[in-house]
Order: C-alpha cells, then sequence, then structure tokens
C-alpha cells in the first residue's frame, strides 16, 4: 500500500526542484494535448519555448517583447508574494491593475497636451495612488469587519472591468476618436509615453520599477523587520501576536503594497505597450502573475524567473498560433498546467511516499 507521510520539516531539496518538475511535467501534458489537437508536439513545445529567442527570422522581434511582458508579471507577483507569505489571499490584482491604469492615465489626460517633464511621474504616482486605494477596500472590511479578502478582491475585478467600459466610453475617450471607445494614444504624447529607454531591448519604466520591485523585496525579506513580521504572520499566527504583531497592520501593508505594485504596472503597461486605456485593456496580468508567484516559490528571484519563463510562453504562444494554427485557448490552459504540476508536487514538500503495511 501507499502512503503520504507528513516530513519533520519541509524538504529542501523538492523545494528546489518542484518548479522545475513542474516545468517538465507541463511540456510533457502540453505536448500530448496540442498531439490530441492534431498539432506536431515536439514542434509545438519548440515553438513555444525556443523559437522566440533563437529563430532566426522572429527572435529579433520576439527576444524584446519577453522584456514588455515580463515586466508588468514581475511587479504584480512580487506584491502578491508580499501577501502570500502572510497568508492574506489578494486574489483581485487585475483590478488593482486596471485602476491603476485608470487613475494614472486620467491624471495625465486632465493636463492634455502638457508637455511638463512632471507629468509622467505624476501620472506614476496617480497609478500606484489607484492600485493602493482599490486594495484598501478589502483591506479596510478585512480588518474592520472580519469580511474574506478572497471574496472581496476577486468581485472588485468584475466592478473594476466595468468602470473600464464606462471610462472608455465615456469619461477618458477621446474627443478626436470620431466617436470610437478608447482614450487618446500616449504613444504619439512624449510627455506621457513610456517608451524603450535602451532601443531594441524592450526595457521600460516598467521593466525598471520591477527590477527595483524584486531588489526591494529581497532586502524586506532578508534584512527587514517587517519582512520578518510578515513571514512569521503566515507560518506561526499566535506567535506572531504573541510577537506584539499587528496583525491589522500587516493585512494594509500587504494589501497596500500589492495594490500599488499592480497599479504601477497598469499605469506602465496603458502608457507603453497597450498606448490606451481601451474596453479590453486589462489582459489577465493580474490572474497570471498568481501563477509567477507561486512558481518563483514566493522569492523574488525565483519570481524574476518565473516571471520571465511566463512571459515566454506569451510569446511562443503567440507564435504558436501564428505558424502552428494553435487555438489560443489551449495556450492559456497550457500556462494554467503550470500551476496545477506546480501545486500537485508542491505536495512532496511538506510529505514523503510510504510503501508498506501502514497505509489508511
Amino acid at each position: 500500500m501507499i502512503h503520504l507521510e507528513k516530513r519533520p520539516q519541509p524538504s529542501q531539496v523538492w523545494t528546489v526542484i518542484t518548479p522545475v518538475l513542474a516545468v517538465i511535467l507541463t511540456m510533457i501534458v502540453g505536448g500530448m494535448m496540442f498531439a490530441a489537437l492534431g498539432k506536431p508536439p515536439l514542434e509545438a513545445i519548440r515553438t513555444i519555448f525556443w523559437d522566440p529567442l533563437f529563430h532566426p527570422q522572429f527572435a529579433e522581434y520576439s527576444r524584446p517583447q519577453l522584456l514588455v511582458k515580463a515586466g508588468p508579471l514581475i511587479l504584480i507577483a512580487i506584491g502578491l508574494s508580499v501577501g502570500f507569505r502572510a497568508g492574506i489571499w489578494n486574489i483581485g490584482a487585475e483590478g488593482q491593475y486596471i485602476m491603476g491604469a485608470i487613475c494614472g492615465a486620467g491624471a495625465g489626460l486632465a493636463l492634455y497636451p502638457s508637455e511638463s517633464v512632471l507629468l509622467f511621474p505624476m501620472m506614476v504616482i496617480a497609478g500606484a495612488l489607484g492600485g493602493w486605494a482599490w486594495s484598501m477596500i478589502p483591506a479596510i472590511l478585512k480588518t474592520k469587519f472580519g469580511t474574506n479578502e478572497i471574496l472581496v478582491s476577486l468581485m472588485l475585478v468584475y466592478v473594476a472591468e466595468s468602470i473600464l467600459a464606462s471610462v472608455s466610453s465615456g469619461l477618458l475617450r477621446n474627443p478626436d476618436g470620431m466617436g470610437f471607445p478608447g482614450s487618446r494614444n500616449f504613444q504619439q504624447w512624449d510627455a506621457a509615453a513610456n517608451r524603450e529607454l535602451i532601443a531594441n531591448t524592450g526595457m521600460h519604466w516598467g521593466v525598471v520599477f520591477a527590477l527595483i520591485a524584486v531588489i526591494a523585496a529581497y532586502v524586506l525579506f532578508a534584512r527587514h523587520i517587517r519582512g520578518f513580521q510578515i513571514r512569521l504572520s503566515g507560518e506561526a499566527p499566535r506567535a506572531a501576536r504573541f510577537a506584539g504583531v499587528n496583525p491589522n497592520r500587516i493585512v494594509i501593508f500587504c494589501l497596500g503594497t500589492a495594490g500599488a505594485l499592480a497599479g504601477l504596472a497598469g499605469l506602465f503597461e496603458v502608457t507603453g505597450p497597450a498606448g490606451q486605456i481601451s474596453i479590453d485593456f486589462n489582459s489577465g496580468y493580474g490572474f497570471t502573475a498568481i501563477i509567477v508567484a507561486f512558481l518563483g516559490r514566493l522569492h523574488p528571484v525565483g519570481i524574476l524567473l518565473a516571471g520571465l519563463l511566463m512571459a515566454l510562453t506569451y510569446i511562443g504562444g503567440e507564435l504558436a498560433q501564428l505558424m502552428l494554427g494553435v487555438p489560443g485557448a489551449s495556450i492559456q490552459l497550457f500556462q494554467g498546467m503550470l500551476l496545477f504540476f506546480l501545486l500537485a508536487t508542491d505536495v512532496f514538500t511538506n510529505y514523503r511516499i510510504r510503501f508498506g503495511q501502514g497505509a489508511a
């Protein structure tokens, strides 16, 4: 008989290898899925993971896109990881991402056509505050009324999407857009555009802030008392209370940090790759960042690598659709497999398999 036996302490070896194993299993099962769809499995996997970086025809365009796609994923995932480590489950980063974009874009459009050098920094601050304010709704409801932050933050995503549709067709609509929904194009407004800092690299301010967030999160958890309090709150809540940690302050800090970083990601996206506020502006980064956070083991460096890997699946998935005719839904399923297999293999971090008569 086979049974699981709890380990005295989590296995450090399995902690390291489970993300790698999850990627391998995703490739194997994903290849089987592509074969069932009538597509060559090995060619599909190669197109997703290899061609964006090394294909002679597409790599020159795809490599810069790696940073463009990874920037918002890393920025949002770093914020989520702060809360996840404390046992605070913010599932509404997508809504905070949307509200950050709306507030940042709105602040800039209110001053159109200003060319002040202070305009873009002001929009960055407004974007962060927009995401932060949206995250304060579940934070205050949790600390004051004991509501579940998972449900509240998730439901607020749909509220944010409704607000996005409203402002795209009303408040922020381009008056010169012939009645079509959508704001002015920030790429055509030099003072508000988030352009590449180094040509043909994909490096823009969103990527810079993502790297800063990785470093700041590493310092927070490795060197700062607040990081210790966050870890203690997640691993031993009773011990944290005895140590004098205020749980409400931890909730406010974790949700506020996640909201601000998600808001920044939204602002950098709307002024950069997306270019404008539109009805379909949100691209699911807030939900995908949950996979990135767990694939990176909630560690800043791991999240950096996981964000690059997930960005690779985005770009490779688009190539697979273009070159092989792979359905877009199958690419989304392929990405979801990463989280599924990560959670499945993560069991072995805390449990070991035993063979014998002891199975119940």
